[in-house]
This record gives structure tokens, sequence and C-alpha cells, in this order.
């Protein structure tokens, strides 16, 4: 039997006051905001760090001084500046509650940047990598499954956990669509390739053997539960391996060569950034940096999957 992964160690809250404000904030965040439990436990993880390092002084009489210092601190123990801006941006959210429902007055966090941090580019397959990465040989069932998760993870460019959240329903055939829920609990839709939707296809029919009365999950393991994010993270890293291709593939590089295989072949950044899901259009710019002379070369003009064989 697997074991779960332990849950990551953190400081414990200061004291009992802090520890009751830490608990209503991430209520209001799940209940009120309905944010994931992925991200509720990523701001629980860094509001921890904040009370660890104010110690013994109050979230009340804190300043910009102590947050700035908890700043540099934090990146001398080896922060990079992506984590420490996203550390920041929750004690910003933090107090903007603890104004809200327990009448503080200030927020120190406001106006402090975190240090910048190196930019890295995403990796990509190439198209050829991409390609075979889908040519997974059939033969059973969870075969049918691997094509069809990578097949849409490629044509699609979804996360991780939008894909491990799809029901069949979702996957509309007659307007080549597949309808997501994504960051915030935002929906969209998004086209499906050719490819794709005949890989769907193929593993509906395999899929109705396997998927218990009343499943819901679009893709599900052999005992026909819901497959896990961890499972897929497995699939993607042990098909690469077998078919020879770099051992470090995982499902954020299918979505990342997605993005910068369309970018390159459309040019419009903005559509990519919709079919992304991105709030910011900032965040899809970072595929613009991508060696674009080295895909002209490789990519055939559009996207190669999406393509109806003649």
């Amino acid at each position: 039997m697997r074991r779960e992964a332990a849950k990551p160690k953190t400081p414990a809250p200061a004291n009992a006051a802090a520890e009751k404000l830490l608990k209503d904030f991430l209520g209001h965040l799940a209940n009120e905001r309905r944010l994931s439990k992925h991200t509720v436990l990523n701001y629980e993880r860094d509001i921890i760090a904040l009370l660890a390092l104010a110690a013994d002084i109050p979230l009340a009489k804190l300043q910009t001084h102590h947050i700035r210092r908890f700043v540099s601190q934090s990146h001398a123990r080896g922060l990079d500046g992506r984590s420490l801006a996203r550390m920041l941006s929750a004690w910003r959210g933090f107090y903007r509650y603890l104004a809200r429902d327990h009448g503080y007055t200030h927020n120190p966090c406001i106006g402090l940047r975190a240090p910048k941090s190196k930019k890295i580019l995403p990796q990509v397959l190439s198209p050829d990598e991409a390609g075979r990465l889908m040519d997974i040989p059939g033969g059973d069932a969870l075969a049918a499954r691997d094509k069809a998760i990578f097949e849409l993870f490629y044509s699609s460019g979804l996360r991780l956990s939008e894909l491990t959240s799809l029901a069949p329903a979702d996957i509309n055939f007659s307007d080549a669509t597949v309808r997501v829920t994504g960051k915030g609990s935002k929906t969209r839709v998004i086209p499906v390739g050719g490819h794709a939707l005949r890989a769907v296809q193929t593993w509906l029919e395999a899929r109705a053997p396997l998927v218990k009365a009343g499943g819901e999950a679009l893709f599900v393991n052999r005992n026909g539960t819901r497959l896990t994010p961890r499972g897929v993270q497995y699939r993607v890293k042990r098909w690469a391996l077998q078919l020879g291709l770099n051992s470090n593939v995982h499902p954020h590089v299918l979505r990342h060569s997605f993005a910068s295989h369309v970018l390159q072949s459309s040019g419009d950044l903005r559509a990519v950034q919709e079919m992304l899901g991105h709030a910011s259009i900032s965040t899809t710019q970072i595929y613009t940096h991508l060696d674009f002379q080295y895909l002209a070369k490789v990519y055939d003009a559009a996207h190669p999957r999406a393509k109806k064989k003649s």
C-alpha cells in the first residue's frame, strides 16, 4: 500500500490568539472565497511562517520594518524571489482579512516587494518529442487511458488538477471542446484537437468495464476510482522513460509545450492566455522568451495534432 506523502513541517503558531485568527482566515478562504484545498494549504504554510518569524510580536504590532526584515531573513535562508512574492501576497491578504473582520487598522505588507529572482524558462518538448510521447502502444485499458490523458494535456494545455477533476460530460464531442474549472473556481471552455477526441473516445469504451456505478471521474484507476494527480505524474514519467524521453517529463511540461507550440504557430498571446486560464497576460508572456527561431524550424506551422488527416 502506498503511503501518503507527509504534510510539510511548519513552525507552530506563536500563540493561541494568532492560531485562532489563522483558523478563521483559512475558513474564510475555503468557505467564502471557495479556494482549492491546495491553495488554502499554501496560504496556511505562508501564514505559519509569518507567525514563526514574528515570534512574540503580536500581529497587530508588526510594522513594515519587521516584514522587510522577515523577507530578508527568508531570502538569506535560500527562498527565491517567486516564493517570497507568493509569501508576501499571502501576508497582505491575511492583513486585509484582519482589517475587514477583526478591526486591524494597518497592513504592514503594503508597498513591499520581493527580491527579483532569475527568470527560468519553462521546460518544453519539441513537437517531435511530444509526438513520441503520444505514441503509446495499445494493448490494454490503462494504455488507452494514458494516451487520452497525454493527448488532452498536449491538445488543450490543462493543469494537472483540472484534468483529474474532469467528468465525461465535460468533453463535448459535437463542438470539440472541454469544459474545465481552474484556479479560483473559474470555468473556461477550451478547444480539443482531433487526435485527443479520438483518444478520449477509445478510452471511454475501455473505461466502461472499470468504472464503478455512479462514478463521475473521466479518468479512473484499475479499481474504478478517480485517478489521483500523483498517479498521473507517475504514469507520465514512466511512459517518458519507456519511450526514451527526458526523465524529468511531468504533466506541466505538456502544458508548457502546448502553450509554446500554439503561440509559435499563431502568435496570438491573448488566445493562449485564455486557453491556459492565466489571470494576467504577463504570466503568459514567459513563452515569448523561448527560442522562436528553433521552434520555427521544427514546428509545422500549426499544432500538429489538431490537424485532421486528409
